[in-house]
């Protein structure tokens, strides 16, 4: 018979090969005084190695060979951390899953208050908030701006969105997918699935020890895209028509209103003012004609864009896909 597992860590891993041994050392402290507290507990290290070029495969592999606590994942290729975590999720075990950077500015030993957090309050997720950073302002600059844009586009009242330590019931990881470089917006993705009930606290910031930040100013760039389209298809995945027919529907009425005003202004002219019809230009030879016929042509591409969503979305494999909270009386398979 398989043992609960309590808490479950996962932890991405890109060239780390020095900290890793200091990490998991540390989290087996942490996890050890909090196994003196509760009788019966269990925990997991899942090590997602991302395609590192280092030895840090080889380091996992030594860890895990001294600790059967410890469980390493290896990818063939460098993926990317949303691919490393979401790979991670659907590993873990645990009642309560925790998310750490492998670089060691993460301390573990905020992992029993996440881990009280999640049990005793009932947060769906909670995610770390770096309030004293030991970044360069190259980095808490861009940083504060996109973390005030996402707060104010997806009205999650957050302070850090892109914090790696973050704590989460099971059913949260176990229901969202996380690809591309989401990651970042996992809080965002796990809003539109239904799971609104989202803390925050502060934590320890630590220098970097060892290597080099893995990730420089582009990803500011990206990230902002990022979000563009994770609103979107939170918003619109099941119901394509809403977006780009409303879009259609306001491009039509500018294009016919601009129409109508034009066949409205040359009757003025014509039987108010008394300018005679050969002094009156064409109507298809006013910029505001070309204008409409524009408005019109991109109101009808706007619809069929949303009718081809329509379509897509309806031989969707997953389109009745819908997450349960809880069920009564029904017996289960």
């Amino acid at each position: 018979m398989n043992k609960k597992i309590d808490i479950s860590i996962v932890i991405p891993v890109y060239e780390e090969e020095e900290s890793l041994p200091e990490l998991c050392g540390w989290i087996g402290q942490v996890m050890d005084k909090m196994q003196e507290k509760q009788r019966e507990w269990h925990y997991e290290i899942i090590m997602v190695d991302d395609g590192s070029e280092d030895k840090s495969w080889e380091v996992i592999t030594q860890l895990a060979g001294t600790n059967p606590s410890i469980k390493g994942i290896k990818f063939n290729r460098n993926y990317g951390k949303s691919a490393a975590l979401d790979t991670g999720f659907r590993a873990s075990n645990g009642e309560v899953v925790i998310t750490m950077d492998a670089d060691l500015q993460d301390s573990p030993d905020e992992v029993p208050a996440l881990y009280r957090m999640i049990k005793e309050d009932k947060y769906h997720l909670v995610s770390g908030w770096k309030r004293k950073r030991h970044d360069p302002l190259s980095k808490t600059i861009p940083s504060k701006i996109f973390n005030g844009v996402t707060r104010l586009l997806t009205g999650i009242k957050l302070n850090d969105f892109n914090c790696g330590l973050k704590a989460y019931q099971s059913r949260v990881v176990k229901s969202i997918e996380v690809y591309g470089e989401m990651h970042r917006y996992i809080p965002v993705i796990a809003k539109w699935s239904g799971f609104k009930k989202i803390g925050e606290k502060v934590v320890e910031h630590r220098p970097r020890k060892y290597g080099f930040t893995k990730y420089g100013l582009k990803r500011f760039i990206t990230g902002f895209l990022d979000l563009l389209s994770i609103i979107f298809v939170g918003k619109f995945r099941k119901q394509p028509m809403h977006f780009f027919g409303a879009l259609g529907m306001i491009s039509w009425l500018i294009g016919g209103l601009i129409t109508l005003w034009l066949l409205i202004d040359k009757q003025i002219k014509l039987y108010i003012d008394h300018i005679p019809f050969g002094q009156i230009r064409d109507i298809v030879d006013q910029p505001l004609f070309f204008i409409a016929l524009t408005a019109v042509v991109i109101g009808m591409q706007l619809f069929l864009a949303g009718f081809i969503g329509e379509l897509i979305a309806l031989n969707a494999p997953h389109r009745n896909d819908y997450l349960i909270a809880e069920k009564l009386n029904f017996k289960e398979d």
